[in-house]
């Protein structure tokens, strides 16, 4: 009982804390950028490693001069990573004074789908795009297109191969894969096992922040002071149902062979009714790649143990925020991509965490549009 009643009210000082925050200025945030010359034709994390590194705080940019107008388009809205991405996009349009349309495809199996967004953006002559696009490389043509139209294009979160963007705003999504298994391994160690067997459900196969989970999952393997051994990789749409299925895919092959899963934000939160009608949960730890509102509540019961953060509202904001600099032609030097500095939660860190930089708040109500003449 006493667990329950401290359990919530740290749920009634965070909701209370993030609701406080949908009408303030957010802070500086935390961010890597990187400056050319990096590797052509690369992601976010060959950026990191062959580009010029400025470790600092991204400020909040100051009220746009008119009411420009930018579309972001998302995969979709199916899970509470892009609401949180959402929430960050429309209270910073309110702070800035400017106009913004969300406009998500269907999945990650709606590349069709997204780049028809993108041309009804440029068709309506968007200021700015700002897309996460659902492929590395086959959103490239209709990014060429935007720019060719005069429009800048910025990525926010998933990763492109793109040279034609303006400016990547993400964070190292091969950090994603070794910050969470690095914690599997140092809880493995705790716990006095000598190696360890894991299993991914790391999201759709195609997409840039499933390859960077991959990756870097596999880095951290190979340089863990213990044994850790990956027996399944299972990609998919990050569609609740789906994931369910993985799930039960690499238990009925594993099964009790495994101590972790590690999961994207749709994937993780699904792992976890297999594992408890195959009577695995007390057995099988999950770790979240990424940080939900829904993942942070599995945490604080247990149920998930810990999550790599991306803190994809601050992403947002960050890339909203450069948009309206940029058409504002502010600053002097435009750097390549801004990685804004992952988190980690844990028991240990979850009264004192700051879910406001992170994700939306609770009980928000998604809007995808906002114009401040219609206030």
């Amino acid at each position: 009982m006493k667990k329950s009643i401290v359990s919530l009210s740290l749920l009634a000082l965070w909701s209370a804390s993030a609701l406080a925050q949908q009408g303030a200025k957010f802070v500086p945030i935390p961010v890597t950028s990187i400056f050319r010359p990096v590797q052509q034709n690369g992601t976010a994390d060959d950026a990191l490693a062959s580009g010029r590194l400025v470790q600092g705080t991204y400020a909040p940019a100051t009220h746009a001069s008119k009411r420009w107008r930018i579309a972001f388009l998302f995969p979709h809205m199916k899970d509470p990573y892009w609401s949180g991405c959402a929430y960050g996009v429309i209270t910073e349009a309110k702070r800035l004074g400017i106009v913004v349309d969300i406009l998500p495809a269907a999945g990650y199996d709606d590349l069709h789908g997204q780049v028809q967004k993108m041309e009804e953006a440029i068709a309506a002559k968007y200021d700015a795009i700002v897309i996460s696009p659902i492929s590395m490389t086959a959103n490239n043509p209709s990014i060429v297109r935007a720019r060719a139209a005069g429009i800048p294009v910025l990525e926010l979160a998933n990763d492109s191969r793109s040279e034609e963007l303006n400016l990547k705003v993400t964070t190292s999504l091969r950090g994603m894969g070794m910050e969470a298994t690095r914690w599997a391994v140092r809880d493995a160690q705790q716990r006095g096992l000598k190696s360890i067997n894991i299993a991914l459900l790391p999201g759709p196969m195609g997409a840039g922040w499933v390859k960077g989970e991959v990756d870097g999952t596999r880095i951290a393997a190979q340089e863990a002071p213990i044994e850790v051994n990956i027996l399944d990789i299972r990609y998919g749409d990050s569609e609740r149902a789906l994931q369910s299925q993985l799930t039960e895919r690499i238990l009925s092959k594993h099964g009790r062979r495994l101590d972790y899963i590690l999961g994207c934000t749709g994937c993780a939160p699904a792992a976890l009714a297999p594992l408890k009608a195959a009577g695995l949960n007390d057995k099988i730890r999950v770790v979240a790649f990424d940080l939900t509102s829904e993942i942070a509540h599995l945490v604080r019961n247990k149920e998930i143990y810990a999550a790599a953060d991306t803190k994809g509202v601050s992403q947002a904001r960050v890339a909203i925020d450069a948009a309206v600099n940029l058409l504002e032609g502010r600053g002097k030097e435009q750097p390549h991509t801004i990685l804004v500095k992952l988190g980690m939660l844990d028991q240990q860190n979850l009264s004192s965490y700051p879910f406001d930089t992170s994700i939306a708040p609770e009980n928000y109500k998604v809007v995808l549009s906002y114009d401040p003449a219609k206030e």
